[in-house]
């Protein structure tokens, strides 16, 4: 018995099967212009469903990541630095050291490629289905100490600490209070085991005490961070990538004319 495309439709709608529904006609179109089996039909119905739900629980992610930029690997070149070669990338690539929750610290001067490759690995990790999230350390300390009584930080605070990966950019960029400070260390202590972190700095972890103020706590931050962890150290030496291809307004003869 035939049954109309609406009647089909309705059905994988209860099903919530609902990008099926609207794409109902055009399978069974090509079903019947392939001759399909019942097997293909249903493997193609049922594939077509779930790869609809992938797309949209990456863009769902990608949204809740926060990323500034979209910044990817095929935009990022490794000659132009020196704290990962080909063989560390593809590791990195691999994503087991989000599973294991270990930490990333992306140490070296401003525009090395830090943040280009801390965004370009948590845009693989979104693609791959992992949660991410993305924060400067002066907007996760916003974050923190509002969270209480403003609904946006509660609600950033949230998909932050159900993350599977978290990516702090400029951690100890400025000098923070002794209750930042303190904040800062619960995030930590509360998140230990339960996600994985990019940290990049300017600053070596052995400087950060002087940021926070209290080596004691200092201390207590790294023990963690550092129980699992890989630094990479970018070419103090480097020239700013941001500066080597900056775009300008003037060629040098107009300036000069």
């Amino acid at each position: 018995m035939n049954q109309p495309f609406e009647e089909l439709q309705d059905k994988c709608r209860t099903l919530r099967l609902a990008e099926t529904a609207k794409e109902l006609p055009n399978l069974l179109r090509e079903a019947e212009s392939k001759n399909w089996t019942y097997h293909e039909l249903i493997f193609n119905l049922l594939n077509y469903e779930i790869n609809c739900r992938e797309i949209k629980n990456i863009e769902r992610l990608m949204k809740w990541a926060e990323f500034p930029e979209k910044m990817t690997f095929e935009s990022y070149d490794l000659k132009e630095q020196s704290a990962v070669g080909e063989k560390q990338l593809n590791v990195l690539k691999e994503l087991n050291w989000i599973d294991e929750y270990f930490t990333l610290i992306m140490m070296g001067p401003t525009g090395a490629g830090k943040t280009h490759l801390s965004i370009a690995l948590g845009i693989h990790a979104v693609e791959k289905g992992y949660q991410v999230s993305f924060v400067s350390m002066s907007q996760l300390m916003y974050i923190l100490k509002s969270r209480e009584y403003i609904s946006k930080s509660k609600t950033r605070y949230k998909r932050i600490i159900t993350s599977d990966l978290i990516i702090i950019d400029d951690v100890m960029y400025m000098t923070y209070e002794a209750e930042e400070g303190n904040l800062f260390f619960q995030f930590i202590y509360d998140l230990y085991d339960k996600a994985a972190f990019i940290l990049t700095s300017n600053k070596g972890p052995g400087e950060w005490g002087k940021f926070l103020g209290d080596p004691t706590l200092t201390t207590a931050i790294l023990d963690r961070l550092l129980h699992r962890s890989e630094i990479l150290t970018f070419d103090k030496e480097a020239d700013s990538i941001r500066m080597k291809y900056r775009k300008v307004l003037f060629d040098s003869q107009t300036v000069e004319s």
